[in-house]
């Protein structure tokens, strides 16, 4: 398998290129620097877990970019509230956060599956 056919990594991957290009001219440096991380964690961390193989590796670093998932809704969430992200712009990627959490979880029940067969 390779990460590059996995729609998970595809979506998040574009998420994270679009938040880049979205928030280029933010001058607020901290809060770009911490928002464009934890997107480019989630398809890193996907494609770190399936390059090294193993049901094992796949889950736990799946499992982190899990949780970058949640941190980069978390800083979208406060984008909007301190007026870094438009709500037009920003709804939509809490939306994709969310489905990319669901697309992970899954992902790695059948992962867990497989491990312990």
């Amino acid at each position: 398998m390779k990460f590059e056919d996995l729609e998970v990594w595809k979506r998040s991957a574009a998420l994270s290129a679009e938040i880049y290009l979205t928030l280029t001219q933010l001058k607020d440096f901290g809060f770009k620097d911490q928002i464009t991380r934890s997107s480019l964690s989630i398809p890193s961390n996907i494609a770190k877990g399936v390059e090294r193989g193993s049901d094992n590796e796949v889950i736990r670093f799946c499992a982190i970019a899990s949780g970058s998932c949640g941190e980069l809704r978390t800083q979208i969430y406060i984008g909007m509230k301190i007026g870094y992200i438009s709500a037009d712009q920003g709804k939509p990627w809490i939306q994709e956060t969310i489905e990319i959490s669901a697309m992970l979880t899954g992902f790695i029940k059948h992962r867990q599956g497989n491990a312990h067969e």
